[in-house]
């Protein structure tokens, strides 16, 4: 670690937050992945268990088209769909800050019921803490997850599977969340209004490998975004990932934010979007599938897996250049989850 303290950089999702996790994190607690999944998987005399946990600090705690509650359940629900497990119940657990009204943790935890079953999952039990007034803003909730991983998926986190000519898939528009969160933090006005695309991926997934079993890797695209999940898919590898700047999906709103304020949509957050690595001869029908799903429609193949650039992302601009896309180093919004 280069820092004597831990900055907001580390919470970025990038390369200061992976060094953090590397450097403190992995070795004590015996866990040397070094390419560390968003679910664990645990072994059971019987069963393969898909185990994860997060923890939501967003600001502002309510934004257009979601609030925290959502948000917890649908990250947690993804990180356990995107490793190929089947969620089946989730854990809640909320620190708030004295003086919260009630009114607005009713709102919170209504919300986090009405996705819950919308997403054919149980919050089973939780916790509850108060802490003085100043000691934390407003309210924080921890979630923790758990799914029943079948084996012949067991290894979709891990992207062993991966080889070259395999093509990349994004279920829809990028950065969405962020500038969701951008706007309504700093009183931005857009028409028509920046929504976070915050949902629970589940259903899409589980109608993908209903007729697919060509689907070798799966991640979602949190706070580093689109970007973040390629490069750490294609660092230490023998091959590379190329993608094309024309095919992937932005709202011209988000473009436009982007531009104004010195952004890249590539690292914006997103909290409903999966990235698939998927075998070429299934691809076709993987994406006419995600097609007919209310978050799939703008399903999009964005690039392959090469030969060419080892260890690299390379995209295809729309002016005919080359550009290398690299992970993000800090912190370029804080408390977007």
């Amino acid at each position: 670690m280069k820092n004597d303290t831990v900055l907001l950089g580390h919470g970025s999702g990038g390369r200061m937050a992976a060094d953090l996790i590397k450097e403190v994190f992995i070795g004590r607690f015996g866990n040397p992945d070094a390419f560390p999944p968003d679910a664990a998987i645990v072994e059971t005399d019987d069963a393969l268990i898909a185990f994860t946990t997060d923890s939501y600090v967003v600001d502002p705690i309510f934004f257009p088209g979601g609030n925290i509650g959502k948000l917890a359940v649908c990250g947690t629900v993804n990180d356990l769909a995107v490793s190929g497990a089947i969620p089946i119940a989730l854990s809640s657990a909320f620190i708030i800050e004295e003086g919260f009204p009630v009114t607005q943790l009713e709102e919170i935890v209504t919300t986090m019921a009405q996705e819950a079953q919308s997403a054919g999952i149980r919050i089973v039990t939780g916790d509850t803490k108060v802490v003085p007034k100043g000691k934390c803003d407003k309210i924080f909730i921890n979630t923790a997850g758990i799914g029943q991983l079948p084996v012949s998926r067991r290894n979709i986190s891990t992207a062993r599977s991966c080889a070259v000519g395999d093509k990349i898939i994004i279920n829809g528009f990028v950065g969405d969340h962020g500038v969701a969160i951008m706007s309504s933090r700093n009183q931005i006005e857009f028409n028509p209004k920046v929504l976070t695309d915050c949902a629970s991926l589940n259903n899409l997934i589980e109608s993908v490998f209903k007729v697919s079993k060509g689907v070798k890797f799966m991640r979602d695209a949190t706070r580093g975004g689109l970007a973040t999940v390629l490069c750490e898919l294609a660092a230490g590898r023998t091959y590379g990932i190329e993608i094309n700047e024309s095919s992937i999906p932005v709202h011209p709103q988000v473009e436009g934010f982007c531009e104004m304020f010195g952004f890249d949509p590539l690292y914006m957050a997103n909290e409903g979007k999966v990235v698939m690595v998927v075998a070429a001869e299934d691809c076709e029908k993987i994406i006419e599938v995600m097609h007919t799903h209310p978050l799939g429609i703008n399903s999009k193949v964005i690039g392959q897996i090469s030969e060419s650039f080892p260890s690299k992302v390379v995209m295809h601009t729309n002016v005919g250049g080359k550009r290398m896309i690299d992970m993000l180093a800090g912190e370029q919004l804080p408390r977007i989850c």
